[in-house]
Formats: C-alpha cells, structure tokens, sequence
C-alpha cells in the first residue's frame, strides 16, 4: 500500500504528578511537575524535528487541556495531540476552548479522543456499556465536527443536546486543514465502527505487521460498509522506541530493563483482568507467540508491567528501527506517536536517529553481522 502522504511523527510527553513514568529519571528536583520543566521537553520536541507530542490523560494527573494550552503559548512550532474524554467534557464546551486555542496557536492543536475506563465516578460520570460508551463517544465526535464546521447547529441525540449552538472563534482553518485533526484508539468491533465513521485518525498500538495490516483492511472495508462521509481515515502508529548504537547493545539494555521489571514485580507476571481492553489484550497475548516478532518487536516488557506502549518496544540500532517502521508505513501507517525514557534524553536521540531516515523514504534494511537479512517473523525468545 502507498502512503498517501509524508509521515508525522510526535512524540511523548509525561503528563503526570508523580516521577518516574515508565523508569523516567528526572525527579522533583530536576523541576518535574513545573511549567519549566514542561516547556523545557517541548522545546527539546521542537528541536529534535518532532511535529508534537501526545498529552495522556486519566482522573488524578494534570488536566491536559491547560498543559497544552502552557506549552502551545510557550513554543513555536510544537503541536500537543490533546487526550480528552467525552465524559469529563461536554462537546460544545471541548468544541469552543478547543477551537479557541486552535485560532490563538494558529493551528497548532490535535485531539486524541479517549474512550477507555477511567475513574468516571470521581468527575462525576457513570460507567456505561461498550456499545452505549462507544455510541456516546459516536455523537460527541460527529457533533465536535458539526460545531468546528457548521453555524447554528441542532443536535438531539441519544447523549448530547444542543440548539441553534454557534463555536466563536472558529477553529483556524486552512485548505488541507479544516479544524484540527481527531485521532481515535480501540480494537473493539464498537470501537472501530466509530474510528471508521468519525475519526480522521487510527491509532494502533504496537502489533506486529499481521496484526496491523489485518486490521487496516478490516477498517478500509467498515469505511465503506458504515458509508464514511469524509475524508478516508488515515492511521497511525503508538509504540515505544528503545534505539542504541549498535543492535547488541540496544538488545542488552532492553532485556536488563525487562529484567529489572521483572524483579520489581516480585517475578510475578502481570495478569489480564476481566476488566482489560481490547486493544490491551491483544497486546498481553503477543508474548504467547514469542518474545520477539517480525524483526525487532519485544513482546516481553507485557508481562511485567507497562500497558499500551509499554507493552511491546521496537529494539535495535537507528537501522533496525526505521527498517521496521517504514514496514508499517508501507501497510498504510503515517502518524507514528514514539517514546523511551529518560523522556529528555532519547527525544533528542530517537528523533535525530529515526526521522530523517523515515522521512527520505529509504531506511537501511536490517541485516544479520553476517549480511543476511533478519526473517519476518522469527517468534524467537529472548529473555
């Protein structure tokens, strides 16, 4: 499949009040939680040629609309992809501060609309079903769209409710670039009927290139089934990225780290709950093929905690990892949401070492010391 277009590439930004996020090593008293300290790794994404970054977001960590909001007003260029519930935010009130801020960045602003569980009763939202959870996030994306777009818009659905409502300022609009971009996640078969209808982009987490082509024809199709009415969906890619110098030297630091993990869960395995995600399930089951899948996707790092992308990490050297994405981009992938830690550290490293690999379209291709190109899908274990 051609891509469409250029790649994106953003990275990732610790939204949290504790230290420490995914073995992070800066502390409260390298500045962590401050507006320095936030727009500090915002410039370090600017510099290393990143577009943006992703803003998490969950009950009980900094609101990511006013971190944004910060470091859109403190930089230049960076591009936050905002992560906001439809439970804790209704969709003309998102619609307006999100258009606002839109018009005041110029154009800076992307949401990534969160379905998944939270702690909904602590904000004052209930749990619902799937289908009725994933119905409601249908409206308020499909009513968001009609607000950004539409003047004196009426609305009356099963979950959201507006007359003869009007956005003030619009969003900043361009040719190519009506309103900002929504990015959506989920496996479900609730979650992607709504990705097909509404989002303008896909996100995966880190399955192996099966996975990921399989779903990507699956969605093509609901985009024709559901009889989408915009622009095709696009897809992007979240995964954390763990890069060295050389192919040895990432996979020691890899497997110490999973081995670290392992003992600071007491050796014992991270179990799925009744409770656990589609799309997190599939990641939890990879490790049954093996610790190692296509040519450098580890699997092990689910079993001792981590969770989205902390589950499976793309290992290698600059070559190894801009061969694998670029074999997700030829699936159709264009949006690629990456991260390690030290947060402060690897943005600079990966992005200096991935992204003008990727953008001039001809990453090296992963070859054994012996000059044999590594297999596809090896399933080996390494750890």
């Amino acid at each position: 499949m051609t891509v469409p277009h250029a790649p994106e590439f953003l990275w990732y930004l610790p939204n949290f009040v504790e230290a420490g996020h995914r073995g992070d090593t800066e502390s409260a008293e390298d500045g962590h939680g401050t507006l320095e300290h936030q727009v500090g790794l915002a410039e370090a994404v600017e510099e290393a040629g990143w577009t943006g970054a992703l803003l998490g977001t969950s009950w009980g960590r900094p609101d990511t609309f006013t971190v944004a909001t910060a470091l859109a007003a403190r930089t230049r260029t960076f591009e936050p992809l905002i992560a906001i519930r439809p439970g804790y935010w209704r969709p003309a009130n998102f619609a307006t501060s999100a258009a606002t801020l839109d018009q005041l960045s110029r154009g800076r602003v992307r949401v990534n609309i969160v379905s998944g569980q939270d702690d909904l009763a602590a904000y004052g939202d209930r749990e619902e079903s799937r289908a009725a959870r994933y119905a409601r996030t249908k409206e308020f994306m499909r009513l968001v769209r009609r607000l950004w777009t539409e003047e004196d818009v009426t609305f009356a659905g099963d979950h959201f409710q507006v007359i003869g409502s009007t956005v003030a300022p619009r969003p900043y609009a361009t040719e190519a670039r009506p309103h900002p971009r929504l990015y959506f996640g989920g496996a479900s078969a609730e979650a992607e009927a709504v990705a097909a209808t509404e989002a303008d982009v896909q996100l995966f987490w880190g399955e192996p290139l099966d996975g990921i082509a399989e779903r990507v024809e699956r969605l093509r199709g609901l985009e024709q089934e559901l009889e989408r009415d915009l622009p095709p969906l696009e897809f992007g890619l979240r995964i954390t990225t763990l890069i060295r110098d050389t192919r040895e030297e990432a996979w020691h630091d890899a497997e110490e780290r999973v081995r670290q993990m392992a003992e600071s869960a007491g050796d014992r395995e991270l179990r799925r709950s009744g409770r656990a995600a589609v799309g997190q399930s599939r990641l939890l089951d990879l490790a049954e093929r093996g610790d190692v899948l296509d040519d450098c996707l580890y699997t092990a790092p689910g079993r001792y905690g981590g969770g989205g992308a902390g589950t499976t990490w793309l290992v290698g050297s600059a070559d190894d990892v801009a061969a694998a994405l670029s074999r997700y981009q030829e699936l159709g992938v264009s949006h690629f949401v990456l991260s390690d830690t030290p947060y402060r550290t690897e943005v600079a490293r990966v992005g200096q070492a991935l992204i003008p690999r990727l953008r001039d379209g001809d990453p090296a291709v992963p070859t054994a010391p012996n000059g044999v190109r590594l297999p596809q899908a090896t399933g080996k274990t390494r750890f």
